[in-house]
């Protein structure tokens, strides 16, 4: 194990937000290491950089999650820890998907079969979310508007329906 971060990080963590929610930001204790390169995948001159990042909840340090990062050389420790917080807002749009679009209700049992549902549910998340984008409104503001009702020449009388003329 890297020593850097071998034990949890308390002699020098860095204390950062890695995204932000409505409910506000997710700040935790992040450790960072830089890890060797490897000969057979870096060649001589690397272009990129191996991390490791350690992660411990400020309300819960007992807790700590690790990443592997390959970023290009130069990139930073707060650069890595912003787009290790980009995982809950891909963990909620899957979520998402499965609930309003049945991403995950596929009963296939070839490849072509769950490529083409898969497909579909994604293509139906991407079309709601850009639905809910373009109009601006906050979840679940459409079902409170209320809607312009038509008056229809059509009444019903008994069990029969009957048209009427409007004058």
């Amino acid at each position: 194990m890297v020593p850097a971060i071998a034990r949890p990080p308390s002699s020098s963590p860095s204390r950062w937000s890695c995204s932000s929610r409505p409910k506000g930001p997710r700040v935790y204790d992040w450790a960072a290491a830089k890890l060797p390169a490897i000969a057979d995948f870096d060649g001589d001159q690397p272009t990129r950089d191996r991390w490791v990042l350690a992660r411990r909840s400020v309300a819960r340090p007992d807790e700590l999650a690790y990443y592997l990062a390959y970023a290009p050389i130069g990139t930073t420790v707060a650069e890595l820890v912003r787009i290790a917080g980009t995982r809950w807002a891909i963990e909620e749009a899957f979520q998402a998907a499965k609930n309003e679009c049945g991403l995950d209700q596929y009963e296939v049992r070839r490849y072509p079969g769950w490529y083409r549902h898969i497909t579909l549910a994604v293509l139906a998340h991407a079309f709601l979310a850009a639905m809910a984008g373009a109009t601006g409104n906050e979840k679940g503001a459409a079902e409170t508007v209320p809607t312009l009702s038509h008056r229809s020449p059509w009444r019903k009388s008994g069990d029969s329906w009957q048209l009427t003329v409007l004058r």
